[in-house]
């Protein structure tokens, strides 16, 4: 009897601990990699701008291990997240990187094996792009012949209007995707615009881009960095804006757009009914009525 109490005791003792572990609690911000976190003092420069989820994806994709960096005083801990019970939406944990999250686990050395996520707040770059949603878009560029365009005279179409340039590698990768939304959805009111940082006297080398990648959309040039951070996408290309029929900001899309979630967006938009002044051929106001249809680089300023 003495020895089966005395076996029960040293089962408990040892299950006591691994009890524990299951219950274990880390709350922290979500990081691409140690390389990308130790860019900054990051007591001072906060994880998570539209320039830091550009290259996160580029890291992650590499196979770079995702980590959670859990603050104590001026000091953080790294720990590399790996799924137990807790089940990615997708191939890898890129959709929460530069968010904070609390996650529930077992902690394995330097390893926090994840059973359960809990989302507490989202990115820099998601609350910034946030408070564009609802703003009016205003931007004057010039096209390439230099007649100066203002986006507010397409109002009554939904605008997708697209930050890229001819130096940009992922730029070019979406240009395809752009030219077939612009395609498909021209007759319903969409009109795509490609807004690149190269000025006109670049002209020959956006012309070259244009016949390249067959682009069929207007481009407009001298776009700044400045032009972007107001619209929430920081300064690293490329980054898109989706724009209502009212002239105001529906969607902020860092990095290389999504060409189904595009459709999706646009699908949303081009159903919404607009009241609009009609415009003769001769630019005259004739008529108002309601519209109905029934879808990493730097960039210098």
């Amino acid at each position: 009897m003495t020895k089966l109490f005395l076996a029960l005791v040293f089962l408990l003792g040892w299950a006591t601990p691994l009890l524990a572990q299951e219950n274990q609690r880390l709350e922290g911000q979500v990081v691409c990699c140690a390389d990308c976190w130790a860019e900054a003092d990051r007591t001072k420069v906060e994880y998570g701008t539209a320039e830091n989820l550009l290259k996160a994806k580029s890291c992650v994709e590499s196979g770079d291990p995702t980590l959670l960096a859990v603050r104590g005083g001026d000091v953080f801990t790294l720990f590399e997240l790996k799924p137990r019970r807790f089940r990615l939406p997708g191939k890898n944990w890129l959709e929460f990187v530069g968010k904070r999250v609390a996650v529930f686990g077992v902690i394995d050395k330097k390893k926090f094996r994840v059973d359960d996520l809990q989302m507490l707040a989202p990115s820099i770059a998601e609350q910034e792009a946030a408070k564009i949603v609802g703003t009016e878009a205003e931007l004057k560029l010039q096209d390439l012949s230099g007649v100066e365009q203002i986006l507010g005279s397409q109002k009554g179409r939904v605008v997708i209007l697209n930050f890229w340039a001819t130096y940009c590698i992922p730029c070019k990768a979406e240009m395809p995707d752009l030219a077939a939304i612009q395609n498909e959805y021209a007759a319903l009111g969409v009109q795509v615009i490609g807004a690149s940082t190269d000025d006109v006297a670049e002209r020959s080398k956006v012309l070259e881009f244009i016949k390249e990648t067959k682009i069929n959309f207007p481009i407009w040039v001298g776009a700044t960095t400045a032009d972007m951070i107001r619209f929430g996408l920081g300064g690293a290309l490329p980054g898109t804006i989706i724009i209502g029929k009212d002239g105001r900001v529906a969607k902020v899309i860092s990095g290389v757009v999504n060409q189904a979630d595009l459709r999706k967006q646009v699908d949303a938009l081009v159903s919404l009914p607009t009241t609009a002044s009609a415009v003769s051929r001769s630019g005259k106001e004739v008529a108002k009525k309601d519209v109905r249809v029934t879808e990493t680089s730097s960039v210098p300023s």
